[in-house]
């Protein structure tokens, strides 16, 4: 058997990045739906189609995922045996586990006025991690990649498809044969309700998700490849970040770049920003060694992504606690409230870093 590769300081600091925006993105929303605080537009995602800074953080995580798995599994053999799909199984169905929980704690606590919602953020992570981790043993890397192109080009027209009792719309929220699907299939379970009701986390949406967590494989076989110069990872990783992004606006214009319909123009956009990112991070972090500041702080936000999320959902009803008003409340005059706003956020960030700080000199890694 193999030795495992090197963990990567670059994809620890990416992934912390993530959960960092994925935080200040939910805690930001959560204080303007809550408490009534002003947000800056950048914060929130957009409401059907577009992209904003908010659009970009979760299809990062589901690109990391992908990117993850060769680094995880490459020391594990050829092909997919027994205790390997084991592992896939039981790591993709606690994570699904987990989400589960986590995106119905409101349903836990009244669950007579709350519906239950089968998906969400860790169930769709869990599904693209499976997907992509039993191709990865089974399938080659050009083949992967065929499949993700093709993926990528036949959701197009299944979301184009004719669905009963409506008009195909795809600038009208939920007038497409995949949210139809999620309708029939979830019923009242659908995150958004109504007669054009759908999940942003729905099920055929999951399909391109997949094909993102199988672009991420193969940027993460990139970097594991023996190469003639090390500089040859960033610079591959960059071209083809470029080109993802073009790729995504271009498309975009006809097939809308939505994030609620993860729409195969929204997986290349976001795809290449997570890939100049990580191209970025890889010739300072790992070409040249360098440590710049901040690295620590997202470092413990990398290493336990997973629980650093966890405990932000659990642990978000603090962002209205009265202490935090304070200084909102003294800041506003001075910054305005848009930026008084995340103050109580960044404080929220600090102490789940505290924690996580701790978790890592204690050398305690939290796997699900």
């Amino acid at each position: 058997m193999e030795g495992r590769p090197p963990r990567l300081a670059s994809l620890d600091v990416l992934r912390g990045l993530t959960i960092v925006g994925m935080i200040v993105v939910n805690s930001a929303s959560y204080l303007h739906y809550v408490s009534g605080y002003a947000q800056f537009a950048a914060l929130e995602h957009a409401a059907w189609r577009g992209f904003t800074v908010a659009d970009a953080v979760f299809p990062a995580f589901v690109f990391m995922t992908g990117v993850s798995i060769p680094l995880a599994l490459a020391g594990r053999g050829n092909g997919l045996d027994g205790a390997t799909l084991r592992r896939l199984l039981v790591r993709s169905g606690r994570l699904f586990l987990l989400g589960l929980i986590l995106s119905n704690l409101y349903w836990m606590a009244t669950p007579e006025s709350v519906l239950f919602r089968p998906m969400g953020v860790l169930q769709r992570l869990a599904l693209a991690f499976l997907a992509a981790g039993v191709l990865y043993k089974t399938v080659g890397p050009r083949a992967r990649l065929v499949l993700a192109a093709a993926i990528l080009l036949l959701y197009w027209p299944l979301t184009l498809a004719p669905f009963p009792d409506g008009a195909t719309d795809l600038l009208k929220p939920g007038a497409n044969f995949v949210g139809w699907f999620d309708r029939w299939v979830l019923g009242a379970h659908v995150y958004v309700p109504g007669p054009l009701g759908y999940d942003p986390e729905g099920l055929l949406s999951t399909l391109p998700a997949i094909a993102q967590a199988l672009l991420g494989v193969a940027a993460g076989e990139w970097l594991l490849a023996p190469k003639s110069s090390k500089e040859r990872g960033s610079s591959g990783l960059l071209v083809a970040g470029v080109a993802a992004i073009a790729a995504g606006l271009v498309w975009g214009v006809v097939f809308p770049i939505s994030k609620e319909l993860w729409t195969s123009s929204f997986v290349l956009l976001s795809t290449g920003i997570a890939l100049v990112l990580l191209a970025g991070l890889h010739q300072v972090l790992d070409v040249k060694a360098l440590r710049p500041p901040g690295t620590t702080f997202l470092t413990d936000f990398g290493i336990n992504a997973v629980f650093a999320y966890s405990l932000h959902m659990l642990a978000s009803i603090m962002l209205t606690a009265h202490m935090l008003k304070i200084p909102y409340r003294w800041a506003t005059p001075v910054v305005g409230d848009r930026t008084a706003a995340l103050i109580p956020v960044a404080i929220f960030v600090g102490l789940i870093w505290m924690v996580l700080a701790y978790m890592r000199r204690r050398g305690w890694i939290v796997k699900v």
